[in-house]
Order: C-alpha cells, then structure tokens, then sequence
C-alpha cells in the first residue's frame, strides 16, 4: 500500500509541474520545468531552458492521469482487503 501511496504522491508533483507550465504559458522568458519520475518513486524537475509547449504538456497530463488513475484501484482493493479482515478478526 506504500508503494501506491508513494506512486500517486509522485504523480501529484507531476500534475503540479505540468500545471505551473501552463499557468505560466505566457510569462515572459519563463522556461517550463520537465518532471520525471525516478529510482524509489521520487520526481526529478529540470529546467528544459525552453518555454511552455502546450501540446507536450498536455500529452504529459493524460499520461500523469492514466497513472495517477492505475493506483486508484489497487488502493481501493487493499482497503476492502483490510476490511475484510478486521471484520472476520472481530
């Protein structure tokens, strides 16, 4: 349950970085930052020194929800899965 926890944590940091890139589309010389998601499920941001391609960024966005949406039911399942247990233990 960790791991999925820690999955849709990451792919929040994500959605937040895709959602200052677009906030930010037409701020003058500001360069889009690019997120990825690394070793141990942690987000890596780096300056891409171009600015904000609003087709990329919306590509990404359907991609971190797709992910972040992958986890949902898992959570959802190990909830019922305790559940379960603590009603047959009681």
């Amino acid at each position: 349950m960790t791991i999925n926890s820690t999955s849709m944590q990451s792919h929040q940091i994500l959605m937040d970085i895709n959602a200052n890139n677009i906030a930010n589309v037409n701020t003058k010389d500001f360069n889009a930052k690019d997120g990825r998601i690394g070793n141990n499920l942690e987000v890596n941001s780096v300056d891409t020194n171009q600015p904000t391609n609003l087709t990329k960024e919306i590509t990404n966005q359907i991609n971190i929800e797709d992910g972040f949406d992958a986890q949902a039911p898992v959570i959802k399942t190990e909830n019922e899965m305790i559940g379960t247990l603590l009603n047959i233990k009681a």
